[in-house]
């Protein structure tokens, strides 16, 4: 799991070409203007889903898992908490292999992730995105889903 400003980019985007491609995109798009919906970036193997939504209640919100993308989480507008815990034991109440996401019961950590940053979060690492930071917050988001 990695937090940062999206200045930092470069320190992360020579893991993998897939990784390269999708903060290029971040970088390279005017994402105050484009609209939601879901942006092809390399096929299957790297795209990028634009959000807008109103920030909950943290037990309004999912803790999930991925198995076959990492997800850089990129807030484009507005800030939010974005629960964090590491993959253990925690009990699955919901998954969708051919949707890669699992559901799981349990506690975590919150970050405060606000406009110009973002998070990594890899196959080990469960989070909790879209909590409120004290008060609702209309946020507008990327989550590019790169490929393993």
């Amino acid at each position: 799991m990695v937090i940062d400003k999206i200045e930092n980019y470069r320190l992360y985007s020579t893991l993998t070409k897939r990784m390269a491609k999708g903060f290029e995109f971040i970088t390279n798009t005017d994402l105050v203007t484009i609209e939601p919906g879901k942006y092809q970036i390399d096929n299957d193997d790297v795209f990028a889903i634009v959000q807008e939504y109103d920030t909950k209640e943290e037990q309004d919100c999912v803790l999930e898992g991925h198995h076959k993308y990492i997800d850089i989480q990129y807030v484009i507008q507005g800030v939010e908490l974005m629960g964090f815990t590491p993959l253990t034991d925690q009990v699955s109440v919901e998954e969708n292999l051919e949707k890669d996401y699992t559901f799981y019961e349990g506690d975590t950590s919150m970050l405060r992730v606000e406009e110009g940053m973002f998070t990594l979060f890899f196959p080990e690492d469960l989070h909790r995105p879209g909590v409120k930071a004290g008060k609702i917050s209309k946020v507008k988001k990327v989550v590019v889903k790169v490929k393993i």
